[in-house]
């Protein structure tokens, strides 16, 4: 799990999406195979979901402060106040 936690979410996403397109396709995949897959899928699925919940969490903190933090957009000095 270590490997999904060093990723952005959105990495994460889009290799789950490959591990699905992968095993919907089929391509002679071996049992063995769709079984490595489905493991490393359901691993990114909850990492994926962690995610969310966190940011989440993020949200409703910052809607319940009245953000009197300002927030940064991206990576740019743009702060949103």
């Amino acid at each position: 799990m270590s490997e999904e936690k060093k990723m952005k979410f959105e990495d994460a996403l889009l290799k789950l999406e490959t591990i699905v397109k992968e095993m919907e396709d089929g391509n002679n995949l071996s049992l063995d195979d769709m079984l490595e897959r489905f493991e490393k899928g359901r691993k990114l699925e909850q990492y994926c979901i962690t995610e969310l919940n966190s940011i989440r969490t993020k949200i409703e903190k910052v809607t319940q402060s009245g953000a009197l933090e300002p927030l940064t957009v991206n990576d740019s000095d743009t702060e949103i106040r």
